[in-house]
């Protein structure tokens, strides 16, 4: 008998210890792509969620689904948790009536968590067209494919987002975690898709990516801070933006951003940083781009602050956000305008710290390209192509 107890006891504990495995199917999920599968998603994340200590998984197995929004992996969790997709496809309904929040699926508060693989089908074509939910009639409101909020030590690696209606993918207060191998497509003329928008972080790295859209790669919102970005390719689009900033009250500071080894390819901008005339207080410091290829680019080097889209502004008052320790270094291709780099900061704040190294930009429209600056006195070191700010101290390259 007590023998008996004693084993008893031991599988319970073996059982305790193994992860828990929760495949979307056994929860109900049809995966004929038309009937809704979002509720066995739901079902299957819950269990998973509750299953810890030990590592547990919800599986979405190879096929097409449909999830009716909203869709919610919520924690705290017990325990890490991964969601594995890898040869699903996942797909939003069509029609925006549908959906009633800002996200299609949200993944929020959660620790550890692991998400590897699916392609993620906002099916935003409908949207895209809607007059209503143009960038200068703001009176719908459109979803995030994927939403994560507070997703802190985590990896989101090999997942594919697809023709969101909005943006693509929303990072928010996701401290200290890895994205790797993110593929995202969405076309050219599409509204307001930003590929990857982030703020409030401290500790992101981003490598590996692709992303093809119809507004900014990735987009830096206040409280970016220590964010890494290696081998993106960008493009169509428009280009790495810092910003825009100073649009609001009490945005908390930009400290920290590295953009290196990435390639541009006919965006309309290449590496920015724009702020809104008229601002609140605000700080951008301590941001670097090197290595960069710009392949037919616009813009290719841009601090804007006067930054206005649609009029929507007081031009001319002066921005308040205050920009320095820029660098931009190795940074050489084609540029399909004229002014290859233009800096134009504001008179009452200038930028402080800005260097420029290593520049070698040709204009393909034939002849040689410029640069525009205002209130802004670089650091130029060594031969840049063009000249950077005529007039500025030059400094030999070590």
């Amino acid at each position: 008998m007590g023998k008996a107890v004693c084993c008893l006891l031991l599988m319970v504990l073996i059982a305790r210890n193994h992860a828990v495995v929760v495949n979307i199917k056994t929860k109900g999920a049809i995966g004929d792509g038309k009937a809704n599968d979002g509720p066995a998603m739901e079902k299957a994340w819950k269990e998973a969620c509750a299953g810890g200590p030990a590592p547990s998984s919800v599986l979405i197995p190879p096929g097409t689904y449909m999830a009716f929004p909203p869709i919610l992996f919520g924690g705290p969790c017990k325990g890490p948790v991964e969601i594995k997709a890898t040869g699903a496809t996942i797909k939003a309904p069509p029609e925006l009536a549908r959906f009633k929040s800002d996200s299609w699926i949200a993944v929020q508060y959660i620790n550890k968590l692991t998400m590897t693989g699916g392609t993620f089908d906002g099916q935003g074509q409908e949207t895209w067209k809607s007059k209503k939910c143009s960038d200068t009639a703001q009176t719908c409101q459109v979803p995030v494919n994927i939403r994560f909020s507070y997703v802190k030590n985590s990896l989101l690696k090999d997942i594919t987002s697809l023709n969101s209606k909005y943006f693509h993918i929303n990072i928010l207060g996701c401290d200290n975690t890895i994205v790797d191998h993110l593929t995202i497509f969405a076309p050219d003329k599409s509204i307001n898709t930003d590929g990857m928008h982030i703020g409030r972080t401290n500790g992101l790295n981003i490598t590996n990516s692709k992303i093809q859209t119809g507004d900014d790669c990735i987009s830096f919102g206040d409280g970016s801070k220590n964010i890494h970005v290696e081998r993106l390719t960008c493009g169509p689009g428009h280009g790495v933006s810092i910003g825009s900033l100073g649009k609001y009250a009490n945005e908390q500071p930009v400290d920290g951003i590295w953009i290196k080894n990435c390639t541009m390819e006919r965006t309309t901008n290449g590496v920015r940083i724009k702020t809104w005339p008229n601002s609140p207080p605000g700080v951008a410091t301590n941001i670097h781009f090197e290595d960069i290829i710009m392949n037919n680019v616009e813009n290719p080097i841009l601090i804007d602050q006067q930054y206005c889209p649609h009029n929507t502004c007081k031009k001319g008052a002066p921005s308040r956000v205050k920009i320095s320790n820029v660098s931009f270094k190795k940074i050489r291709g084609t540029s399909a305008t004229k002014v290859a780099l233009r800096i134009v900061c504001n008179q009452g704040l200038p930028c402080d710290n800005i260097e420029v190294s290593g520049i070698n930009l040709t204009y393909k429209g034939g002849g040689g390209a410029i640069s525009e600056c205002s209130h802004v006195k670089p650091r130029v070191v060594g031969q840049n192509i063009p000249p950077a700010c005529p007039g500025a101290p030059h400094h030999r390259a070590v």
